[in-house]
């Protein structure tokens, strides 16, 4: 059956895509927990288009991982709606996402990610063409504005009359950046004014944030970005915790450790060698803030391969348990 947001179980539970976090060895750990769509790291169109070695790498995705949305940045309505219909004919997602909400300045100077939400016209002729491009459900990540908060009041209605199957709402602005509060009351808004489902997304990090994000905003979801990293399994507690007002998948040391070294086996599966520089990003989320794990922390940061990754946990229980 073909996937369609319209159709999934509310509320859904999805990761957002982030830049060098949300590949496929994450999302692939992040599924196998329970979580229900997983957003993908987004990709240049213009990359795309140029049949780009590394960006193909990039999308590339394991079945286990689906529902798999694909992002997408790019300006050029022609340019956007080619490298979806590529990426759809050759890998084959179950979505489409445009980015219209990057706040980071290599993106915004080149008018691509917030940028477009200054440009209202040009974002929707960059949906309807997509729309027009492919046949999966087609979606959009925005701010509440480059400044203005209310920007995403009209904005957002003009791209589900350009066809945008969901849209996706970050509650700060891109002068926000990170910083402040996300503001749930205007999403709520601006889901008062769309027919299409709408994903909340900020500061939804705990199993409570999503309830009260929920309730908060009347969305139809939530979309989960930092909470997520070194924490795969969140997703599922907080499906549990807002179906049930309980969390019953518990987290400690053992399964934390379990966690870090399934995802280095799927890191070094499509990764090879280079797995390990890249999984130390990855490792150092998971052990933020535990107790007492300053120094396996630093050690973890450093790790070569699999061996000194088992022998820093070694290490570590060792010097724990005779203290």
């Amino acid at each position: 059956m073909a996937f369609a947001w319209s159709a999934q179980p509310k509320p859904i539970f999805a990761l957002s895509p982030m830049a060098d976090m949300t590949d496929s060895p994450f999302c692939r750990l992040v599924k196998s927990y329970g979580a229900d769509v997983m957003f993908r790291e987004m990709v240049s169109a213009e990359a795309i288009v140029r049949d780009n070695g590394k960006t193909w790498k990039m999308v590339d995705f394991d079945v286990s991982e689906r529902p798999l949305v694909q992002q997408i940045f790019g300006k050029d309505p022609a340019v956007v709606a080619e490298a979806a219909r590529v990426v759809v004919e050759r890998v084959k997602p179950d979505g489409i996402d445009l980015n219209m909400g990057c706040p980071v300045r290599k993106l915004t100077c080149d008018f691509n990610g917030a940028a477009l939400m200054r440009e209202p016209e040009l974002a929707s002729r960059v949906v309807r063409a997509v729309r027009e491009a492919v046949s999966v459900p087609v979606s959009v990540k925005i701010r509440l504005g480059w400044s203005d908060p209310n920007d995403c009041l009209t904005f957002a209605p003009l791209l589900e009359s350009a066809g945008a199957d969901l849209v996706s709402v970050h509650g700060r602005t891109k002068e926000q950046g990170y910083s402040g509060k996300a503001d749930w009351a205007t999403i709520a808004k601006v889901k008062s004014r769309l027919t299409i489902p709408l994903l909340a997304n900020g500061d939804v990090v705990t199993p409570e944030d999503a309830k009260r994000c929920l309730e908060a905003t009347g969305a139809d979801g939530v979309l989960v970005a930092r909470g997520a990293l070194g924490n795969p399994w969140i997703l599922k507690q907080m499906k549990e915790y807002v179906e049930g007002g309980e969390v019953r998948m518990a987290i400690g040391y053992a399964e934390r450790k379990a966690a870090t070294l399934r995802h280095a086996s799927l890191a070094e599966e499509r990764y090879g060698d280079r797995a390990w520089v890249l999984m130390r990003k990855h490792l150092a989320w998971y052990w933020k803030g535990f107790p007492r794990a300053q120094d396996l922390r630093s050690r973890l940061v450093r790790v070569t391969n699999r061996k000194e990754l088992e022998d820093a946990y070694m290490d570590w229980e060792s010097a724990d348990l005779s203290q």
